[in-house]
């Protein structure tokens, strides 16, 4: 009894986000293990790791409409990127100022 896994296309994806359906589900099947290993070669941390990875599920949700992507992978890896060098910024900056 193997879970059967469908894997669908870049555009099959984000159509999901557009007709409000999983697309979630789909890029984080897809491409999840991708976005944490973008967002951990920048934050050492686990917790900060996750906390990224579940504010990229957020920021693509909001960015899908109206954004349509081409590159779903590099779309996604550009935002995960980002808000780990965000989170990387507001560490440095919380460490510069405690006593």
């Amino acid at each position: 009894n193997e879970k059967e896994v469908t894997v669908l296309n870049d555009d099959e994806i984000v159509q999901l986000y557009f007709d409000e359906a999983d697309g979630i589900a789909q890029s984080q099947q897809q491409y999840g293990k991708l976005c944490r290993s973008v967002i951990r070669r920048i934050l050492p941390d686990e917790r900060d790791a996750e906390e990224c990875l579940s504010d990229l599920w957020v920021r693509v949700w909001n960015s899908i409409p109206p954004e349509r992507p081409r590159a779903l992978g590099a779309f996604l890896a550009r935002i995960a990127r980002n808000l780990a060098l965000d989170r990387l910024s507001y560490n440095a900056a919380e460490s510069a100022t405690a006593p």
